[in-house]
This record gives C-alpha cells, sequence and structure tokens, in this order.
C-alpha cells in the first residue's frame, strides 16, 4: 500500500486536517491500494469535465473489490461521503465532492472474461470503452452504447451515467446492456445485482442485510408510487435522469437491481464490476454527410433520414467546423467539404451488406434531393473517406470548448435535453429564441436521431449577472423541454448541474418516492450525496467563481503567444489563464491511439496526464505566492514525467501547451533551488556535442566501458543502459567547409540550411544527403552551424540562456540571409523551435517574427522540385518493391503535421508508404537518456512504436524524421531508421 503524504492547507481547519490524518491512517491499514491525502492530489481530483469544482479530503486508488469495501467502511465510519470516479470525464459533476474521491481507473481495468458464445464480458469496472471494443473486435463483437468519449469513458462510469452515443437508435443506452452487477453497497457489503423472479426476490428478501431490506422494501415503494411512476416519467425514452423506478414499475414477474442501479451516479451503490452484452459489430459502414445553409434545414431533414432506417444521424454546425478547420489535428476535414456548410447532418448506415447499405444511402440521396433538402450531399464509402468526417464528429465537445476566450466557454448546463425527433425543429428554434433573448451564443451539435442537441451556451462564471442569466435559462429550457414530453437529462445524467431540478421535473409524489430509494440504500448518506435528490443549488461550487484572483507573475515566456486569452502586460493570470484553458475533458487519458498523452499511456495516473498537471499549475498560480509555489517539490513530481512531446498542443482540443508551461515552470524551480549540474549539460549540448566530434574516435569510448557509465549513472544520473550517441570526425560544418563546390546551376535562390546541434555531430550523412538534394534542385544552399537555437536549454527550464540563443541565432539569420529566403533544417525539434518557442520567448522581436514566418521543412522544398522535374528520383533503385515504415517526430505531428514528410517518400518509385500512429518513441530528447526515466521512456516505445517495428519483415525500410526517434527505435527494436532525406538521396544518386 502507498501513501503520498503532503501539507494540509493552513487555512483548513484544524478539526478537518485531524480527520484527514485518522482517515488517512485507517485506509493505509486496510487497504492494498494507494492512498493519497496530499493537496495536489486532491486538486487533480477536485474536478471533472463539468462547470463545478469540490475538493475533496482525499483520493483512494482502489486494486480490488476488497478495497471498496474497505473504503467504503473507513469513510462511512468517519462520516465521510464516498464519490466514486472513472475517468472524470462527466459533463454535470456527479464525479465532484467533498468526501473521499475511489478512482476505479488506475487498478481495477482488467476484462475479466469474454465469452464470445454468449455475447458477454465480464469486466471491471475501470475497463474503457474503446479497451473493451478491441477485446471484442476479433468474435465480430462490441459494446453497443458508442460514446464520443469511448477512448477514455470507462464502462463504470456508463454505468453510473446511464450513458448513450451515436448509436442509442439502434442500440439503446448503457442500461439496456448491463446483465449483473457487483457492488459495494452503503453499509460496506458486497453483493451481485441481477434480474431475478419472483421466488428468488422473496427469498432475497428474508435475509437480514441491507441487501435483504433493499428486496423487501423497493417492492413497496413501487407498489406504494404506482401512479406517480406511471404519469411522472417524462414520455421520451432516452432518460439519464432520476432513479429507475419506471423499469421496476413495468415488469411484474422478474426484479433487475442491475438495471435500476444503472443511472443512480454512485449514489445507491458502487459498481466494481459488471457483465454487460456485446452486440454484433457490423462490418461495413457507409455515410451520407448533407450540406446545408442553415442549421435548422439539417433539422429539417432528419425525418427523410430516419425513413431509411440508420443507424445514426449526427448534427454538426458552422461554429464546430470552423473550429476544425483550426486544428491540425482536424483539418483534413476541410478538404472534402463542398462549398462552406452553416451545417452538417452525417447519417450512417451500418451493417454486413453492402449493396443493402449503398441502396440505403441512394435512397437518402433521392430523398434529400426531391424534398429540396441541402446542397450538397458527399458519399463517404471506404475507411479512408470516412477516418476524418469520424474524427471531427467525435471531437464535437472538445472543438467547441477550443473557442474559449479566458473564463468565457461553452458550459454544460442546457446541452442534454431529446425530445422526439419529430418536433425537434420547433423546439430547436424556440431553443435559440431563449439563447437570443438573453444575448448567449452557443453551438449545435450531437444526435438528431433521437432528438438529442449539445447545445452548449458560452458565459463567464467569474461575472455574477452571467450566474444569474444561465440559471435564467436552465429553467426556461428545463419548462420548454417539458411541454415537449422531452427530457431534461438524456445521457450526461443531473449530477449538480441538473438534480435541483427534479422535483419539479417528476413531481412531489415521485421525487419523494425517490428520495425514499436513496434512504432506503444508503441511510447515512455516504454515498455521493448531492447528486439526483437533495441537491444543492446548480450555482453552487462553480470552478471559475471560485479561483481567486490570480496574483502578479512576471513570465520569461510569453503566453498570450499560445493563446492564454487573458493576462497583462506583466504576466499577470497569463500563465495561469493558459492552464486553467484546460476543461478536464480527458482526451489526454486516451490509449491506443495518437500521441498525447505519452507518460499517461505509460503509467495510467492522473498526474502524469496532461489535464493532472495543468490542475497542479492552476493550483500553484493561484497560491499567494505564485512564484514560491512554482518551487514545490510535489508540483514538480507532477510535471517530472512530462516528456514535452507537445502533443497536447495539437490533440487537446484547447491547445493547452504543457511543453511551455512545463519550461516556464522548471525556471521558477531554478530560481529557488538552483540549476542542476545535468541541466546544464544537456543545455549545453551543442558545446558537449561539437567537443565529441572534435575528439572523435576517442570520445566514444566512455560510453563502451561498464565503470564509467556507472559513473555517469551515479553523478550526473544518465541511464546506463542507454546508448550514447555515435560522435563522428568528419562532421557535416567540417564537409560543407571542405568539399568542392558545386556544380548544379542555381535557378531557385538561397536557402538556408540549420545545421542542427545533434545530426551535424553524430548523423552528418543526413546533412550531406539535404544539402546535395537541395543543390541538385537548384538552390545555392548557406550552412547555418555556429548558433545553437535553444532548444536543449528551454527543455531543462534554462529560459533566459534559450532567450539568448534565440535572439542570436534570430539576429544571425536576420542579417546573413536574403529577405523571405527559406530557412530549413532536418531535425524537426530545432526547425520547429524557430516558428514556435522562439515567438514565445521573444514576442516582440521582428527578426524572430521574420524567420518563423520564413521556416519550411526541407520535404517541402524538395517536393516541389520533384514535381517540377528537378529532382528525379530513379525508377530502379534498391528501394524499389520496398514497403517504408514512417513514425514521426512529436514536435513535426503537433506543429504542421507530417503531410509533407509522406508526400515525400511517396514520390520514391516504386515503394509503398506506411505512417505509424505509434505515439511518442519515449526517447523525447534528453528525457530517455536520464537514469530516473528511463523505465517510462522505454514504456512508451514499448505501447505501440517497438512492437510496430518488430512486427515488420526485415526488408521493410524504418524512416523516422527525429534524432531521438532514430535512437530509441534502434535501441528498443535493433532496427536503423532512415532520414527521409537519406532515402531521397539513395534514389537521386547516381550509382
Amino acid at each position: 500500500m502507498t501513501i503520498t503524504r503532503g501539507e494540509r492547507p493552513a487555512h483548513e481547519s484544524a478539526e478537518n486536517q485531524e480527520l484527514a490524518r485518522t482517515l488517512q491512517r485507517d485506509l493505509a491499514r486496510d487497504l492494498d491500494g494507494e492512498v493519497q491525502f496530499d493537496d495536489y492530489t486532491r486538486q487533480l481530483f477536485a474536478r471533472d469535465a463539468s462547470m463545478y469544482a469540490i475538493t475533496p479530503l482525499g483520493v483512494v486508488f482502489p486494486r480490488n473489490a476488497d478495497d471498496v469495501a474497505a473504503a467504503v467502511a473507513a469513510a462511512a465510519a468517519h462520516q465521510v461521503s464516498v464519490v466514486p470516479r472513472g475517468a472524470g470525464t462527466s459533463l454535470a459533476g456527479q464525479t465532484v465532492g467533498p468526501g473521499l474521491v475511489l478512482d476505479l481507473s488506475r487498478y481495477m481495468n482488467n476484462i475479466v472474461e469474454l465469452d464470445a458464445g454468449s455475447g458477454t464480458a465480464l469486466v471491471e469496472a475501470g475497463v474503457v470503452q474503446d479497451q473493451l471494443n478491441r477485446a471484442a473486435s476479433p468474435w465480430g463483437l462490441m459494446f453497443g452504447p458508442d460514446t464520443s468519449t469511448s477512448n477514455r469513458a470507462t464502462i463504470g462510469g456508463m454505468i453510473g451515467n446511464n450513458s448513450a452515443g451515436s448509436g442509442s437508435l439502434r442500440h439503446g443506452m448503457t442500461i439496456d446492456h448491463v446483465r449483473e452487477l457487483d457492488v459495494v453497497l452503503s453499509d460496506a457489503s458486497r453483493v451481485r445485482l441481477d434480474r431475478v423472479d419472483e421466488a428468488t426476490r422473496a427469498h432475497r428478501a428474508t435475509r437480514p442485510t441491507l441487501e435483504g431490506a433493499l428486496y423487501r422494501e423497493l417492492p413497496e415503494i413501487v407498489r406504494a408510487n404506482y401512479a406517480a411512476i406511471a404519469d411522472g416519467f417524462p414520455a421520451h425514452w432516452r432518460r439519464a435522469c432520476g432513479y429507475r423506478l419506471d423499469r421496476l414499475a413495468r415488469e411484474d414477474t422478474v426484479f433487475d437491481l442491475a438495471k435500476f442501479v444503472v443511472g443512480s451516479e454512485g449514489t445507491l451503490a458502487v459498481a466494481t464490476s459488471a457483465l454487460v452484452d456485446l452486440v454484433p459489430k457490423p462490418s461495413r459502414t457507409v455515410i451520407a454527410v448533407g450540406h446545408f445553409t442553415s442549421v435548422a434545414g439539417a433539422i429539417d431533414a432528419t425525418q427523410d433520414a430516419l425513413a431509411c432506417d440508420p443507424a445514426a444521424v449526427e448534427l454538426m454546425d458552422r461554429t464546430i467546423l470552423d473550429l476544425s478547420r483550426r486544428k491540425i489535428e482536424y483539418a483534413s476535414l476541410g478538404d472534402l467539404l463542398n462549398g462552406d456548410p452553416e451545417a452538417l447532418l452525417f447519417v450512417s448506415f451500418s451493417g454486413d451488406d453492402e449493396a443493402e447499405l449503398l441502396g440505403q444511402l441512394k435512397r437518402l440521396t433521392g430523398l434529400w434531393s426531391r424534398n429540396g433538402h441541402g446542397y450538397h450531399t458527399l458519399r463517404a464509402v471506404t475507411p479512408a473517406q470516412q477516418a476524418s468526417l469520424l474524427k471531427v464528429r467525435k471531437a464535437g465537445l472538445g472543438l467547441l470548448m477550443a473557442a474559449s476566450e479566458g473564463t468565457r466557454r461553452p458550459l454544460a448546463f442546457v446541452e442534454d435535453t431529446a425530445v422526439d425527433p419529430i418536433h425537434l425543429t420547433e423546439y430547436t428554434r424556440r431553443f435559440k429564441e431563449v439563447l437570443d433573448r438573453h444575448e448567449m451564443t452557443a453551438g449545435f451539435y450531437g444526435h438528431c436521431s433521437v432528438g438529442c442537441l449539445h447545445i452548449r451556451p458560452y458565459l463567464d462564471l467569474t461575472d455574477p449577472a452571467d450566474v444569474v442569466k444561465m440559471r435564467s435559462v436552465a429553467v426556461e429550457i428545463k419548462d420548454l423541454v417539458a411541454e415537449y414530453g422531452g427530457v431534461n437529462s438524456s445521457e450526461h445524467g443531473d449530477g449538480l448541474a441538473r438534480s435541483e431540478f427534479n422535483r419539479e421535473i417528476f413531481g412531489d409524489a415521485l421525487y419523494d418516492a425517490m428520495r425514499q430509494v436513496k434512504r432506503l440504500f444508503d441511510p447515512d448518506n455516504v454515498l455521493n450525496p448531492g447528486k439526483i435528490v437533495d441537491a444543492p443549488s446548480m450555482t453552487d461550487n462553480l470552478r471559475d467563481a471560485a479561483l481567486p484572483p490570480a496574483e502578479p507573475l512576471r513570465t520569461r515566456l510569453s503566453f498570450e503567444v499560445i493563446g492564454a486569452g487573458a493576462g497583462s502586460a506583466d504576466g499577470t493570470g497569463a500563465m495561469r489563464a493558459a492552464a486553467d484553458r484546460c476543461m478536464n475533458i480527458g482526451l489526454c487519458r486516451k490509449s491506443g491511439s495518437g500521441t498525447m498523452c505519452p507518460s499517461y499511456m505509460a503509467t495510467r495516473k492522473e498526474e502524469d496526464s496532461t489535464r493532472g498537471r495543468a490542475a497542479a499549475l492552476v493550483k500553484a498560480l493561484s497560491e499567494p505566492d505564485p512564484r514560491a509555489a512554482l518551487g514545490d517539490e510535489r508540483l514538480h513530481e507532477v510535471l517530472d514525467l512530462c516528456l514535452m512531446c507537445k502533443a497536447c498542443k495539437s490533440e487537446c482540443p484547447l491547445g493547452v501547451d504543457m511543453a511551455t508551461l512545463k519550461s516556464e515552470a522548471l525556471s521558477h524551480h531554478h530560481d529557488i533551488h538552483g540549476v542542476p549540474l545535468r541541466s546544464r549539460l544537456f543545455g549545453s549540448i551543442r558545446i558537449l556535442n561539437r567537443l565529441g566530434s572534435a575528439t572523435a574516435p576517442l570520445s566514444n569510448l566512455p560510453g563502451r566501458i561498464p565503470l564509467v557509465r556507472r559513473l555517469m549513472d551515479r553523478t550526473v544520473g544518465i541511464a546506463p543502459a542507454r546508448p550514447l550517441p555515435v560522435f563522428v570526425r568528419q562532421n557535416l560544418t567540417r564537409w560543407f567547409r571542405r568539399r568542392k563546390n558545386t556544380t548544379h546551376p542555381i535557378t531557385q535562390g538561397t536557402v538556408t540550411y540549420l545545421a542542427d546541434s545533434f545530426t551535424t555531430f553524430t548523423e552528418p550523412d543526413i546533412g550531406r544527403a539535404a544539402v546535395q538534394l537541395l543543390e541538385r534542385a537548384g538552390w545555392d544552399v548557406r550552412l547555418e552551424s555556429g548558433v545553437c537555437c535553444g532548444r536543449s536549454s528551454l527543455s531543462k527550464g534554462l529560459v533566459d540562456d534559450a532567450k539568448n540563443k534565440a535572439r542570436h541565432l534570430a539576429d544571425t539569420l536576420s542579417k546573413a540571409t536574403e529577405a523571405g529566403s527559406p530557412v530549413v533544417g532536418c531535425e524537426p525539434s530545432c526547425l520547429m523551435t524557430l516558428r514556435d518557442e522562439h515567438l514565445s520567448l521573444l514576442p516582440d522581436d521582428p527578426a524572430v517574427k521574420d524567420i518563423a514566418g520564413r521556416v519550411r521543412q526541407v520535404e517541402e522544398l524538395l517536393v516541389e522540385a520533384i514535381d517540377d522535374g528537378r529532382l528525379r528520383p530513379r525508377e530502379d533503385s534498391w528501394l524499389a518493391g520496398r514497403t517504408l515504415v514512417y513514425h514521426g517526430h512529436c514536435h513535426q505531428k503537433a506543429e504542421v503535421g507530417t503531410a509533407a514528410t509522406v508526400a515525400l517518400l511517396n514520390r520514391i518509385p516504386g515503394v509503398s508508404v506506411v505512417e505509424l500512429d505509434a505515439g511518442c518513441c519515449g526517447m523525447a530528447g534528453s528525457f530517455g537518456f536520464e537514469s530516473e526515466h528511463y523505465d517510462v521512456s522505454m514504456t512508451v516505445g514499448e505501447d505501440r512504436l517497438f512492437p510496430a517495428i518488430t512486427a515488420e519483415p526485415a526488408e521493410t525500410v524504418v524512416v523516422a524524421t527525429g534524432v531521438s526517434c532514430r535512437q530509441q527505435i534502434f535501441h528498443g527494436t535493433a532496427r536503423d531508421a532512415w532520414h527521409p532525406v537519406q532515402l531521397l538521396w539513395e534514389a537521386v544518386a547516381s550509382e
């Protein structure tokens, strides 16, 4: 059992501090799992993806159901409430509370059994939906409720919410797929809830336990309130609200407590595992994407779509489309669209008969054409055609959040209503009238097929007037949805946002019956109180309103450049605003795809996710002395495993740039604690590499002597298992200076090649290939080899040193190069520093702005040369007939994407190019060399990259743009990786 200790805040009462110490001691004695009561961990779990924040007393990470029971028992003994939590992506505040948080996602994430014959899976509560789907896929099965958060949402969380998704028209909600639940009740007893007949129910009712009381008294509550149950529930079927007494009332011969507990938001029991039904996974999907000149026009077209028996009908408005075009991650959608639509309607048809699906698609396009719906219909039939469409559709929430400006955010409080789709056009019109009357703007997207639109108005909850306005709109929309027989919560649950209104929604009699249910299950109000019944006002516990004003903090980096959206010229609030952009939607907790967040994928710890680090920084930057708080060692434990890969800058929809935030935080830590020797060494990497090259091959000997490597480990912290770079005496600078002048005609002007601090001295063949290719393409190549870009200094928090290097390099390039001439390089981390970090370091320097605007990837120039006929790769090179497996550099993917590199590789005759979705390699510059980070570095590589490469046959050529990536690939797979320019040179050069 692990305990993370930390000081409780001074403002906390002595009584509360003693309670925390006592409870922590008891939990440490009784649990196998981890117990964390330090202030930073508590802050990380004070928020979910809602607009609320409540700091818990502590956090427990149970390893098994016995741990859950022990935690509930200990909490109850101390009269402390329990808040069960999965991925923490709840939008209505279900997973925040003042008591003991149980994080069921870290350890309780095992698929216990998958029975393809019966179409069921027994899973622990922390299993992620996509994890289950990957396991079920080989048997042609999947979990039916397909949420947009499937890559991080846990099955336990879905059970708590009664989640649904775009496919609910066909597959219903989570409640429809739960067979059995293993739960811990409020008295810490462990029971199994399932579907039983009347005889079994009566037998269980005889037990003198809380479980027995449920089987005795719950039927009585149903019988006593039968009329209220029949009349009080909303007519619309898609319900994620209240306690599901209607389910018990409609079945006379069976009693199903498992389904009854679904949607109870952890207020009745804590689910530890579930037996769930799986559904057949369709082998084919085709999609029609209707283009419309208005949202109303798109909604009008829904009825024609429903007439064609679709699997899903999804709406996306112009707000989200425009936001997608600004993000590299989603920009490819724009290439597929026709014109500039105000709204899109995605209609999916799924099944196994392709001809039948295409027939449905044809029927729909015909109906839309005859009835004048839309001006264009895009047909996406193949997975390749659908990829960009589906990626943007699932990212609707995140993209909408990206439009936040400071504390003005699109908020979830009326985003989960649903009405019968036949009323959706009129309902949406009246909804918009409410917003217009209150002068609110909002994005519109969601599930037209089931009448559910996620409409999120923009508000600033630090403004009391906006808080009042929010509640007024919530009341009006609650009444409006009731007019149409709809539901106030259709898949996101009640939580803190909507529970307040449940008495009005269900009526006094039914609401009082629900309160009886809560008292029966949880007489001491231990389990997640304040949700569904007896809730506080929706305006209590608001996250943004609770933050104190940011104290002045002068930062070395400009956070206005990275889009903080707030903060004064002296840095007051800007850094905190940059961190506080995070709205906890949890995309950084995904696994199996993309790059963000490699450390979370390796450890599965909340504090190792982007949002965990952002929350920790917000806490530090909200302290009375933020400069001192940035020196806190617990904060730097949280920041330590950030690889600074920058994936969050592009993959996080809100663009939380943790790499830049960490650099700034490290600089303040150094101010207080001094700069470690190792940081100074890595910050001076260009000098060290130049010396290594000058003294090669002698300089390569220490790396081969075990005693020296052990000494380096003890004195500097360089991992002895990590191979050191091999220095080359004939480095790029020396070769360039001594070689003969080129004989190729200059037709394109001058290009400056940035001789980076790494390949210049350890892999000069790359630079030689680039220079010779550029010259053959008609460029006069100028080599810039005297100045470091500052990338290494920045990564170690040596921001002042990085600023000096940036200024020197920008001045040198500005004076020595022609105006407008391109600057290129082969090491993405160095080249991208010129167009990103230099602007954060020196936002007002005209030379920096000039050079940043001239940076281009060398691949871009070479592709243009090939297309213009200035470079002619040979048809008969040894590469013809080979597969090239390409792994892109994280900084390249974050800043500009990999399209130029893939295009270059595809222009080598006869090759087949495969771009890996293998995330971060795990090396991350110096990170993988550091002793304490070596294991995590290798774990990151072993996640997807190493298996993908080792699965390739020997004749496959491995390609990687980054020097760190090539080092890691060789260390982890014993396979050499080529830089793309080396391969092109192989195909261009004469024999």
